[in-house]
């Protein structure tokens, strides 16, 4: 029976792709901030780490001079999906609601975006990869939803229409 559960475990942890887990060594630098001051707004964002390891992505969205969004985004070798059909994070938010943003090339202009809404509590989301809808600039393109076979970029996005402030934890990101 031992044997049994190990080699289950062993196989659940070879089915799930470890996209990132937020520790106090790791390394940020592949991670960017990019606010809507590229288009004249006044939101800001930043990213770092907390002392229990966990990222932060914090900020102010503001709406003055047509702003209204912050994001992160991470620029990852390549994530071959193969028959994975999911991505879950780890995350602990602020109430608000969020967008998971993916790319299957990091040069396309279309993201696909699904949004989630936090409890305050840490939380498990899990996101059907075909659930997440191509968007550009806000506004959704008449095009299928999420069918690529890779992932080059990952990201949030915060832009709820509001001036407000924000956190979001994150602890892990996985393709499953």
């Amino acid at each position: 029976m031992l044997v049994f559960f190990s080699h289950l475990i062993f196989s659940l942890m070879i089915n799930s792709i470890l996209v990132f887990d937020f520790n106090e060594n790791s390394n940020l630098s592949k991670w960017r901030v990019i606010d809507d001051g590229v288009m004249g707004g006044r939101s800001e964002g930043s990213f770092n780490l907390n002392d229990k390891g966990h990222a932060v992505f914090a900020g102010n969205v503001s709406l003055e001079n047509n702003g209204g969004f912050s994001s992160l985004r991470y620029n990852c070798s390549p994530i071959i999906l193969k028959k994975h059909t999911k991505c879950i994070l780890y995350v602990k938010g602020d109430n608000k609601k969020y967008q998971l943003r993916l790319k299957e090339n990091r040069r396309d202009y279309q993201s696909y975006t699904f949004t989630f809404k936090t409890n305050g509590n840490w939380q498990k989301i899990e996101i059907s990869l075909d659930q997440l809808v191509p968007t550009f600039r806000g506004r959704e393109l008449n095009m299928p939803n999420f069918q690529s076979i890779k992932i080059e970029e990952l990201g949030f996005l915060i832009g709820n229409k509001k001036n407000e402030s924000f956190k979001l934890e994150i602890d892990k990101i996985e393709i499953e």
